[in-house]
């Protein structure tokens, strides 16, 4: 699908933004994604929202220390993603170092399903726990929490995902989407949750007269924060830009735990320059590999390590898992598209789309369905076998379409078809037995059809337009480098006409090019294309900083062009 373009709006509060100092193109692209004073650039520790903001943080700080001050066992119950894991990893080092008895939990994708089940409460009491902590999940664990309940052990809930009409109970509940709660970042991870916790649970030992060298800097474990909120794909508003940007200032410091430093190494990566997408494509998918093809568990033993020969060694089996993850990724995906020809071009005329063969791999179905919701532009749900006859399938959904009320209408439309679902308005996961699988794709494909215009449908390419003469400069890259980019704050990209006035295939599959622009010229790489480009184009690009033999080069990155 050849998408259009479409050049964002500039706001005249780009002017203001330029006026209070701001570098005027950073100032164009800020406005257009909705900043409106320069006050909201800064992205110091100080503008996040206050921990009294986050309903029930109060009352889960307080069960805290009471098991903290009583020795009780806490048992740390973790999603098998790299939010869950990094929300597992800050939460046992802040309580241990607060002075908890902490242990932690990991579901196994592929035995005990998600969340917090009754048969995690069993290993929980297995492990004396005396309160279990969920983390990025537990809101839709009604069968767990009353498990829990029923064999005298506590459970605070902490989780970001959209919950049901009803809550889970008893439980203590810390969600800012939950009904009540006044936080002003409804997109905060799970990760970003416990951290919120955490403070509050940190102040509560202070007020209480635990003297401050005595309790954990919450500050340092930032990096991991930092890592599971960009990794979770959330949206980037000005609580998670925060949480993001003062992580990365703490690994290009050098200050990084052992594990993710581990995980920059064993991708060749300079942890000095490390990215916002550094985290999202390096660290996290590493992470993600064990929860997807093996135990989570790694993962988070991997961020927990202090010393540096051990975080090595799971780092590089974490790097190992990612390789084959990709493989049957790859694998999958090729099958997948073999069956999508007709939807890719859009001539059947479906506004969702549903696929699922016997063979696949349920560890990578919600990768496999990302990358097929960017090829044909619809939301996507890919399923693979479960336990039992059942199938699980994930879900990725585009603009104008909340996936998880999506499937929350299918489910009252179609009242237990659906076993579980849940997630987000991007991103969701769902049961089905497999007898039910063409049923389900009629209803969903009611609802998505109901819900999209053609429109919507229709997928385009926005970009921040051109950039004037002497603009696009390595200053600029730099710049933009170092900005916190992301869902909700998208990176910039910009189009331009371009003459071509060099062309040269490398790695057999990409084209290095020399452009031309009104008398400036500039390197370009056009990854995944070795035909002879023609002698004018129009493209849609992002200026890069390219580094080789410890030399700095502006490089055009081209996602996108046309023949002029």
């Amino acid at each position: 699908m050849t998408p259009s373009i479409v050049r964002r709006t500039v706001p005249a509060s780009a002017a203001t933004l330029a006026a209070a100092g701001v570098d005027p193109v950073l100032a164009r692209l800020f406005a257009s994604r909705g900043v409106r004073d320069a006050a909201d650039l800064d992205l110091s520790l100080a503008g996040l929202p206050a921990p009294s903001l986050m309903k029930g943080a109060g009352e889960a700080a307080d069960r805290l220390v009471r098991a903290i001050d009583a020795r009780e066992r806490i048992v740390i119950v973790a999603d098998y993603d790299a939010d869950g894991a990094t929300a597992c990893a800050i939460g046992v080092r802040a309580l241990a170092a607060m002075g908890a008895d902490v242990r932690f939990l990991v579901p196994n994708r592929f035995e005990h399903g998600y969340g917090l089940t009754p048969e995690i409460v069993a290993l929980a009491r297995g492990l004396s726990a005396a309160l279990i902590v969920t983390v990025d999940n537990g809101i839709a664990s009604f069968d767990g929490v009353a498990a829990a309940a029923g064999l005298g052990i506590d459970v605070l809930v902490t989780d970001h995902h959209l919950p049901a009409d009803r809550l889970p109970s008893p439980a203590l509940i810390v969600d800012p989407n939950q009904p009540g709660c006044a936080f002003p970042s409804k997109h905060i991870a799970g990760v970003g949750v416990m951290f919120y916790v955490l403070a509050a649970t940190r102040s509560l030992l202070r007020a209480r007269g635990r003297a401050d060298a005595s309790l954990p800097n919450l500050a340092s474990l930032l990096d991991l924060v930092a890592l599971g909120t960009v990794a979770d794909v959330v949206r980037l508003d000005r609580t998670n830009r925060i949480l993001v940007d003062q992580g990365l200032r703490r690994i290009r410091a050098g200050r990084a735990h052992a594990g993710v430093a581990a995980l920059f190494a064993v991708a060749a990566r300079d942890v000095t320059n490390a990215t916002a997408p550094d985290l999202g494509f390096v660290a996290g998918p590493r992470i993600n590999a064990a929860g997807r093809l093996a135990d989570m568990s790694l993962g988070i033993r991997c961020l927990l390590a202090d010393d540096e020969r051990e975080a090595w060694t799971l780092a590089s089996e974490l790097d190992r898992m990612n390789r084959e993850r990709r493989a049957i990724e790859s694998t999958i995906e090729e099958e997948a598209l073999s069956d999508l020809d007709a939807i890719a071009s859009g001539a059947d005329g479906r506004a969702s789309v549903c696929v699922h063969r016997a063979n696949w791999h349920q560890g990578v179905v919600g990768i496999v369905a990302s990358r097929l919701k960017d090829r044909v532009h619809r939301p996507v749900v890919v399923f693979a076998p479960g336990n039992k006859g059942e199938l699980r399938g994930s879900g990725r959904s585009i603009a104008g379409f909340h996936l998880r009320d999506a499937l929350d209408l299918v489910a009252k439309r179609a009242p237990g078809m659906i076993l579980r679902f849940g997630g987000h308005a991007y991103a969701a996961g769902l049961t089905l037995r497999e007898a039910d699988l063409a049923r389900f794709a009629d209803a969903f494909e009611a609802v998505a059809s109901a819900a999209l215009s053609p429109d919507d449908l229709e997928q385009r390419c926005e970009t921040d337009g051109e950039l004037s003469a002497g603009e696009l400069t390595i200053a600029l890259a730099h710049r933009l480098r170092d900005t916190v980019w992301g869902p909700g704050f998208p990176p910039p990209r910009f189009d331009a006409s371009f003459r071509v006035a060099g062309q040269r295939v490398v790695g057999q599959t990409h084209t290095r090019l020399a452009l031309a622009r009104d008398g400036e010229s500039f390197d370009a790489i056009l990854f995944r294309h070795a035909d002879p480009l023609p002698g004018n184009i129009h493209a849609v690009f992002r200026p890069e900083v390219n580094r080789w033999q410890g030399t700095e080069s502006l490089e055009l990155v081209i996602e996108h062009w046309a023949p002029l």
